[in-house]
């Protein structure tokens, strides 16, 4: 991108319309990958969270073998069946798993085409102390990713096969509300790992504070144990299993905005006492 001239608006969109062409063209590279081996996909990685011998279940089991939790923790079936009841649902899932599947593999070229078009717009102050915000967001997006696919989505998917109002009702989903739900638990982990980083550039610019963060500690413990009572099952390890993982990531943003608040300190004082050496 052109930085030692001024650019005008038009240049600025032309540039950022080639950024955004380049990341598109990443992700559909990928998506049309991943829609050929669609069956294989499917298969091996959309529907492996509902079935009993997903590794999470199987280290599952084996925990609860170790704390005599075996009714608890071993899961033995996954109460319920996948259906089309859509002419189109087949398909079109099969074109949102492969998208899914294509902007997950391409999120870190993405998101490092996005930063290159912003970058020349930063101060030096502000490049040099955000040079690793790509390798950061990418990190934890795809640790988010992980954590939802293989914590959050399978143990969501036995709580509500296994939930029950009556035995004259089965469970019978229709294939896009399966994809959907599971597409909202991985991408919203991805999303939610982000936190630190969103805490990051908040404290650069003054608008959060470790102080307010530490304040409301107990408001987001209290909705984070909410959020690990509503998706998993009723017993303590699958809610730590959720739970835990999340607090640890709100402590670990304030220690990261602690960090930004003590250095951008150090900044002022040092340029303070630049300023007064010149007097």
């Amino acid at each position: 991108m052109i930085e030692d001239k001024e650019m005008s608006f038009l240049d600025h969109l032309e540039e950022l319309r080639w950024h955004v062409v380049r990341a598109i063209s990443s992700v559909f590279i990928f998506m049309i990958a991943a829609f050929i081996f669609g069956p294989w996909i499917f298969e091996n990685i959309v529907f492996a969270p509902a079935r009993i011998d997903f590794v999470t279940f199987k280290y599952l089991c084996k925990v609860g073998h170790a704390l005599n939790m075996v009714e608890s923790l071993c899961v033995d079936i996954i109460p319920f069946k996948v259906q089309s009841r859509f002419m189109t649902g087949q398909f079109t899932m099969h074109l949102t798993a492969a998208f899914v599947l294509g902007f997950i593999v391409a999120f870190p070229y993405v998101f490092w085409e996005l930063w290159r078009f912003i970058t020349p717009g930063l101060q030096y102050k502000e490049r040099k102390n955000s040079r690793w915000a790509v390798t950061s967001v990418s990190f934890l997006f795809l640790v988010g990713i992980s954590f939802g696919y293989f914590i959050m989505s399978p143990l969501a998917v036995w709580f509500l096969s296994s939930y029950s109002i009556s035995d004259m009702i089965s469970n019978e989903f229709d294939i896009t509300s399966y994809v959907s739900t599971i597409t909202a638990l991985v991408f919203g982990s991805g999303l939610l790992f982000q936190l630190p980083v969103v805490v990051y550039f908040l404290s650069q610019v003054g608008i959060v504070t470790p102080q307010l963060m530490r304040q409301y500690r107990k408001h987001a413990l209290v909705g984070i144990l909410i959020l690990g009572a509503i998706i998993t099952p009723p017993d303590p390890l699958s809610q730590s299993l959720i739970s835990l993982p999340l607090y640890l990531l709100y402590e670990i943003s304030i220690l990261i905005s602690a960090m930004v608040v003590r250095r951008k300190r150090k900044e002022e004082e040092e340029e303070l006492r630049a300023d007064q050496s010149q007097v």
